[in-house]
Protein backbone atom coordinates (compact mmCIF):
# COMPACT_ATOMS: atom_id res chain seq x y z
CA UNK A 1 0.00 0.00 0.00
CA UNK A 2 1.20 3.52 -0.69
CA UNK A 3 1.04 6.09 2.10
CA UNK A 4 -1.43 8.12 0.03
CA UNK A 5 -3.86 5.21 0.07
CA UNK A 6 -3.87 4.77 3.82
CA UNK A 7 -5.65 6.74 6.51
CA UNK A 8 -4.02 7.58 9.87
CA UNK A 9 -5.88 6.53 13.02
CA UNK A 10 -5.32 6.72 16.74
CA UNK A 11 -6.49 4.03 19.16
CA UNK A 12 -7.50 5.62 22.49
CA UNK A 13 -9.41 4.66 25.59
CA UNK A 14 -10.94 6.06 28.74
CA UNK A 15 -10.82 3.44 31.52
CA UNK A 16 -10.79 0.68 28.90
CA UNK A 17 -13.77 2.03 26.93
CA UNK A 18 -11.87 2.09 23.62
CA UNK A 19 -12.09 4.12 20.44
CA UNK A 20 -10.66 4.33 16.97
CA UNK A 21 -10.24 8.04 16.26
CA UNK A 22 -10.12 9.31 12.66
CA UNK A 23 -9.48 12.92 11.62
CA UNK A 24 -11.96 13.98 8.96
CA UNK A 25 -10.43 17.46 8.77
CA UNK A 26 -7.39 16.17 6.91
CA UNK A 27 -9.05 13.45 4.84
CA UNK A 28 -12.71 13.38 3.76
CA UNK A 29 -13.00 9.58 3.73
CA UNK A 30 -14.05 9.17 7.40
CA UNK A 31 -17.01 11.48 6.79
CA UNK A 32 -18.43 9.00 4.26
CA UNK A 33 -18.67 6.15 6.76
CA UNK A 34 -21.70 3.89 6.59
CA UNK A 35 -22.73 1.23 9.16
CA UNK A 36 -20.97 -1.59 7.30
CA UNK A 37 -17.64 0.28 7.24
CA UNK A 38 -17.97 1.18 10.91
CA UNK A 39 -18.62 -2.45 11.80
CA UNK A 40 -15.60 -3.55 9.75
CA UNK A 41 -13.26 -1.16 11.57
CA UNK A 42 -14.76 -1.98 14.99
CA UNK A 43 -14.47 -5.76 14.48
CA UNK A 44 -11.96 -7.06 17.04
CA UNK A 45 -10.83 -9.95 14.83
CA UNK A 46 -10.84 -8.62 11.28
CA UNK A 47 -10.60 -4.87 11.97
CA UNK A 48 -8.88 -2.67 14.54
CA UNK A 49 -11.46 -3.24 17.25
CA UNK A 50 -13.29 -0.68 19.38
CA UNK A 51 -16.43 0.10 21.34
CA UNK A 52 -16.96 3.31 19.35
CA UNK A 53 -15.51 4.86 16.21
CA UNK A 54 -14.89 8.60 16.54
CA UNK A 55 -14.48 11.08 13.71
CA UNK A 56 -13.05 14.54 14.38
CA UNK A 57 -14.53 17.12 11.99
CA UNK A 58 -14.53 20.86 11.39
CA UNK A 59 -17.13 22.45 13.69
CA UNK A 60 -20.26 24.05 12.28
CA UNK A 61 -20.48 26.31 15.35
CA UNK A 62 -17.77 28.98 15.35
CA UNK A 63 -17.53 28.86 19.16
CA UNK A 64 -16.37 25.23 19.08
CA UNK A 65 -12.82 24.01 18.52
CA UNK A 66 -13.73 20.67 16.92
CA UNK A 67 -16.80 18.61 16.10
CA UNK A 68 -17.06 14.98 17.18
CA UNK A 69 -19.07 12.28 15.39
CA UNK A 70 -19.70 9.07 17.35
CA UNK A 71 -20.52 5.64 15.93
CA UNK A 72 -21.19 2.55 18.02
CA UNK A 73 -19.56 -0.75 17.11
CA UNK A 74 -22.81 -1.89 15.46
CA UNK A 75 -22.61 1.03 13.02
CA UNK A 76 -25.27 3.24 14.59
CA UNK A 77 -24.51 6.93 15.09
CA UNK A 78 -25.16 8.36 18.57
CA UNK A 79 -25.12 11.83 20.08
CA UNK A 80 -22.99 11.43 23.19
CA UNK A 81 -20.06 9.49 24.64
CA UNK A 82 -18.39 10.81 27.77
CA UNK A 83 -15.13 8.86 27.65
CA UNK A 84 -14.65 9.69 23.96
CA UNK A 85 -15.34 13.36 24.65
CA UNK A 86 -12.45 13.42 27.13
CA UNK A 87 -10.18 11.77 24.54
CA UNK A 88 -11.12 14.23 21.78
CA UNK A 89 -10.79 17.15 24.22
CA UNK A 90 -7.28 16.00 25.14
CA UNK A 91 -6.33 15.80 21.45
CA UNK A 92 -7.77 19.27 20.80
CA UNK A 93 -5.95 20.76 23.80
CA UNK A 94 -2.69 19.13 22.74
CA UNK A 95 -3.16 20.46 19.22
CA UNK A 96 -4.02 24.00 20.30
CA UNK A 97 -1.69 24.28 23.29
CA UNK A 98 -4.60 25.49 25.43
CA UNK A 99 -5.96 24.11 28.73
CA UNK A 100 -9.61 24.30 27.69
CA UNK A 101 -11.62 23.60 24.54
CA UNK A 102 -15.23 23.37 23.33
CA UNK A 103 -16.40 20.17 21.64
CA UNK A 104 -19.38 20.23 19.29
CA UNK A 105 -21.55 17.09 19.44
CA UNK A 106 -25.06 16.14 18.41
CA UNK A 107 -25.93 16.49 22.11
CA UNK A 108 -24.70 20.11 22.14
CA UNK A 109 -21.55 22.08 22.92
CA UNK A 110 -19.42 20.57 25.70
CA UNK A 111 -16.79 22.51 27.64
CA UNK A 112 -13.66 20.60 28.60
CA UNK A 113 -10.51 21.50 30.50
CA UNK A 114 -7.26 19.88 31.57
CA UNK A 115 -6.96 18.72 35.17
CA UNK A 116 -3.38 17.50 34.93
CA UNK A 117 -1.42 14.99 32.91
CA UNK A 118 -3.89 12.93 30.82
CA UNK A 119 -6.75 13.96 33.12
CA UNK A 120 -9.70 15.84 31.62
CA UNK A 121 -12.90 17.33 33.05
CA UNK A 122 -15.94 17.74 30.80
CA UNK A 123 -19.17 19.59 31.50
CA UNK A 124 -21.59 17.07 30.01
CA UNK A 125 -24.49 19.51 30.09
CA UNK A 126 -27.73 19.29 32.03
CA UNK A 127 -29.27 15.94 32.87
CA UNK A 128 -32.59 15.49 31.08
CA UNK A 129 -35.27 13.97 33.26
CA UNK A 130 -38.56 14.39 31.40
CA UNK A 131 -39.89 11.28 29.63
CA UNK A 132 -40.02 13.17 26.31
CA UNK A 133 -36.37 14.19 26.56
CA UNK A 134 -34.98 10.71 27.27
CA UNK A 135 -37.03 9.69 25.14
CA UNK A 136 -39.62 7.15 26.28
CA UNK A 137 -42.62 5.88 24.38
CA UNK A 138 -45.15 6.92 27.00
CA UNK A 139 -45.67 9.47 29.77
CA UNK A 140 -44.27 7.85 32.92
CA UNK A 141 -42.50 8.83 36.14
CA UNK A 142 -38.82 8.66 35.18
CA UNK A 143 -37.82 8.31 38.84
CA UNK A 144 -39.62 4.96 39.05
CA UNK A 145 -39.85 3.43 35.60
CA UNK A 146 -42.24 0.48 35.69
CA UNK A 147 -39.84 -1.92 34.00
CA UNK A 148 -38.44 -5.27 35.10
CA UNK A 149 -36.44 -8.02 33.44
CA UNK A 150 -35.10 -10.99 35.37
CA UNK A 151 -33.59 -9.80 38.68
CA UNK A 152 -33.80 -6.11 37.72
CA UNK A 153 -36.72 -3.78 38.37
CA UNK A 154 -37.71 -0.17 39.11
CA UNK A 155 -35.01 1.75 37.21
CA UNK A 156 -34.48 5.49 36.99
CA UNK A 157 -34.48 6.92 33.45
CA UNK A 158 -32.03 9.72 32.62
CA UNK A 159 -30.73 11.25 29.40
CA UNK A 160 -27.20 12.60 29.14
CA UNK A 161 -27.64 13.25 25.43
CA UNK A 162 -28.36 9.53 25.16
CA UNK A 163 -30.92 7.40 27.03
CA UNK A 164 -30.06 5.48 30.21
CA UNK A 165 -31.95 3.18 32.57
CA UNK A 166 -30.24 2.82 35.96
CA UNK A 167 -31.08 -0.15 38.18
CA UNK A 168 -30.00 -0.12 41.84
CA UNK A 169 -29.09 -3.53 43.22
CA UNK A 170 -27.40 -5.00 46.28
CA UNK A 171 -24.47 -6.39 44.29
CA UNK A 172 -23.92 -5.12 40.75
CA UNK A 173 -21.23 -7.73 40.11
CA UNK A 174 -23.75 -10.53 40.67
CA UNK A 175 -25.94 -9.40 37.77
CA UNK A 176 -25.54 -11.29 34.49
CA UNK A 177 -25.52 -8.25 32.23
CA UNK A 178 -24.96 -10.33 29.12
CA UNK A 179 -28.25 -12.11 29.81
CA UNK A 180 -30.46 -9.11 30.64
CA UNK A 181 -28.75 -6.32 28.71
CA UNK A 182 -30.03 -7.07 25.19
CA UNK A 183 -33.69 -7.32 26.23
CA UNK A 184 -33.50 -4.11 28.25
CA UNK A 185 -31.64 -2.21 25.53
CA UNK A 186 -34.35 -3.09 23.01
CA UNK A 187 -37.37 -2.81 25.33
CA UNK A 188 -40.31 -1.16 23.52
CA UNK A 189 -40.42 1.72 26.01
CA UNK A 190 -37.12 3.00 24.55
CA UNK A 191 -37.73 4.19 20.96
CA UNK A 192 -33.99 4.88 20.52
CA UNK A 193 -32.91 1.86 22.60
CA UNK A 194 -31.09 2.52 25.90
CA UNK A 195 -27.88 2.12 27.83
CA UNK A 196 -28.39 -0.08 30.88
CA UNK A 197 -26.59 0.44 34.20
CA UNK A 198 -26.60 -1.70 37.33
CA UNK A 199 -25.32 0.13 40.40
CA UNK A 200 -24.62 -0.61 44.07
CA UNK A 201 -24.33 2.15 46.68
CA UNK A 202 -21.13 1.90 48.74
CA UNK A 203 -20.29 3.71 52.03
CA UNK A 204 -19.39 7.37 51.58
CA UNK A 205 -15.83 8.57 52.10
CA UNK A 206 -14.72 10.32 55.28
CA UNK A 207 -14.99 13.58 53.35
CA UNK A 208 -18.65 12.85 52.63
CA UNK A 209 -18.21 11.99 48.97
CA UNK A 210 -20.42 9.24 47.63
CA UNK A 211 -19.14 5.98 46.20
CA UNK A 212 -21.05 3.89 43.67
CA UNK A 213 -20.04 0.62 42.01
CA UNK A 214 -21.47 0.55 38.50
CA UNK A 215 -21.47 -1.75 35.48
CA UNK A 216 -22.87 -0.98 32.05
CA UNK A 217 -24.42 -2.52 28.98
CA UNK A 218 -24.00 0.05 26.18
CA UNK A 219 -26.51 0.12 23.35
CA UNK A 220 -24.81 -0.95 20.17
CA UNK A 221 -21.65 -2.11 21.97
CA UNK A 222 -22.64 -4.50 24.77
CA UNK A 223 -20.69 -4.76 28.02
CA UNK A 224 -17.91 -2.17 28.15
CA UNK A 225 -15.34 -1.49 30.91
CA UNK A 226 -16.60 2.06 31.35
CA UNK A 227 -19.22 4.52 30.13
CA UNK A 228 -18.87 8.22 30.88
CA UNK A 229 -22.47 9.20 30.19
CA UNK A 230 -23.55 6.10 32.11
CA UNK A 231 -21.55 7.21 35.14
CA UNK A 232 -23.15 10.66 34.91
CA UNK A 233 -26.64 9.17 34.59
CA UNK A 234 -26.03 6.83 37.52
CA UNK A 235 -24.92 9.64 39.84
CA UNK A 236 -27.96 11.73 38.85
CA UNK A 237 -30.28 8.74 39.41
CA UNK A 238 -28.75 7.99 42.81
CA UNK A 239 -29.01 11.61 43.94
CA UNK A 240 -32.64 11.81 42.77
CA UNK A 241 -33.44 8.73 44.83
CA UNK A 242 -31.64 10.15 47.87
CA UNK A 243 -29.08 7.33 47.78
CA UNK A 244 -26.00 9.48 47.21
CA UNK A 245 -24.76 13.05 47.56
CA UNK A 246 -24.46 15.00 44.32
CA UNK A 247 -20.73 14.30 44.11
CA UNK A 248 -19.40 10.76 44.01
CA UNK A 249 -16.73 8.38 42.83
CA UNK A 250 -18.17 6.04 40.21
CA UNK A 251 -16.23 2.77 40.26
CA UNK A 252 -16.50 1.00 36.91
CA UNK A 253 -14.90 -2.19 35.63
CA UNK A 254 -12.10 -0.14 34.04
CA UNK A 255 -11.46 2.33 36.87
CA UNK A 256 -12.94 5.36 38.62
CA UNK A 257 -14.58 8.55 37.38
CA UNK A 258 -15.40 11.55 39.53
CA UNK A 259 -18.91 12.83 38.83
CA UNK A 260 -20.60 15.92 40.24
CA UNK A 261 -24.19 17.05 39.63
CA UNK A 262 -23.75 20.79 39.87
CA UNK A 263 -26.31 23.26 41.30
CA UNK A 264 -27.20 24.39 37.75
CA UNK A 265 -28.04 20.72 36.97
CA UNK A 266 -25.07 20.32 34.63
CA UNK A 267 -23.01 17.18 35.23
CA UNK A 268 -19.23 17.44 35.52
CA UNK A 269 -17.20 14.32 34.67
CA UNK A 270 -13.48 14.02 35.42
CA UNK A 271 -11.33 11.10 34.37
CA UNK A 272 -8.22 9.90 32.51
CA UNK A 273 -7.46 9.44 28.82
CA UNK A 274 -4.86 7.26 27.15
CA UNK A 275 -3.47 6.48 23.70
CA UNK A 276 -2.88 2.79 23.05
CA UNK A 277 -1.24 3.09 19.63
CA UNK A 278 -1.37 4.87 16.28
CA UNK A 279 -1.36 3.38 12.79
CA UNK A 280 -2.54 3.49 9.23
CA UNK A 281 -5.95 2.16 8.27
CA UNK A 282 -6.02 -0.25 5.33
CA UNK A 283 -8.22 1.37 2.65
CA UNK A 284 -9.93 -2.01 2.19
CA UNK A 285 -11.80 -1.27 5.43
CA UNK A 286 -13.31 1.81 3.80
CA UNK A 287 -14.13 0.20 0.46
Amino acid sequence: MSDSATLPFRKMHGLGNDFVVLDGRIDPRPLALDPARVRAIADRRAGIGCDQLIVIATPSDNTADVRMLIFNADGSEVAACGNATRCVAWLAMTESGRDSVVIETRAGLLDAESRGTSLVAVDMGAARLDWREIPLNEAVDTLHLGLSVGPLSDPVAVSMGNPHAVFFVEDSEAIDLAAVGPDLEHHPIFPERANIEVASILPTTEAGRGRIRMRVWERGAGITPACGTGACATLVAAARRGLSPRRAELILDGGTLEIEWLPDDHVLMTGPVATSFTGLLDPALLS
